[in-house]
């Protein structure tokens, strides 16, 4: 089962936005989804709750939200059948977090928003992954998206000196549209919308799912943590 986290503590940088979209593309595939909404404001399980019958399922976990009635490991626990799952994390989570956040993380994807403040932030979370977390670049695990980029403007051009200078790849360049905000109100993905009024959205993505795909092909230099001992860790976050 494939596990991508979308992390960045600053808020606002569009993790939501990272996380549905994901999910829209893979129930459009088959892959049978799971989203796992941390985040207390419960923006992604609000998203799916405006899925109509026309659209492939999603499932989601508001796992802000605890339950009265199972234990959380249980509450927490992947669907049969499902292939991926997606993680949904909230703002503010704090760096010691982090190694127990992405532990067992076949994807880490860090979305960063054209802005100074989102730079400094984002520099710091990428610090925080490679030296709290014990992220290794070599591992290839780590996805950087710039989020709501306008063209030709200086602060996007400030964003993409700064991307260049990490070491980390950049994954996808996501436009700034009113697409990601009709898709959001209507429990979709760009990838779900008509392909006139989508198309240069859909584009942007391409980058992203064709590394997404070499990756399943590569050889996992760690073993895999076993499904039941990670849906035990996530529980564990949230205690």
């Amino acid at each position: 089962m494939e596990r991508i986290v979308v992390l960045n503590p600053k808020g606002g940088s569009g993790k939501t936005t990272v996380a549905t979209n994901l999910a829209a593309y893979f129930a459009t595939t088959g892959e049978n989804p799971m989203l796992l909404d941390l985040d207390p404001q419960a923006s992604s399980a609000r998203w799916t709750s405006h899925r109509t019958a026309e659209h492939p399922p999603i499932d989601c976990i508001d796992g802000a939200k605890g339950s009265g009635t199972v234990t959380r490991s249980w509450q927490m626990r992947a669907r049969p059948g499902c292939n991926v799952v997606i993680v949904d994390t909230p703002a503010a989570v704090e760096a010691r977090r982090f190694p127990e956040i992405t532990r067992g993380a076949d994807t880490i994807l860090v979305p960063v928003m054209p802005s100074e403040i989102d730079i400094h932030a984002t520099a710091k979370c990428i610090a925080d992954l490679l030296l709290v977390a014990k992220i290794r670049r070599e591992d290839n695990r780590i996805g950087i998206i710039a989020n709501r980029v306008k063209a030709n403007t200086l602060v996007s051009r400030t964003l993409m000196k700064f991307l260049g200078s990490l070491d980390i790849p950049l994954v996808a360049t996501l436009r700034d549209t009113q697409n990601y905000v009709r898709a959001a109100q209507l429990g979709i993905g760009v990838f779900e919308m008509p392909a006139w009024q989508a198309r240069q959205d859909v584009e942007s993505w391409q980058n992203l799912l064709e590394w997404l795909e070499t990756k399943k092909e590569q050889v996992p230099s760690t073993p895999k943590i076993p499904q039941q001992l990670t849906n035990a860790m996530t529980a564990q976050l949230l205690v």
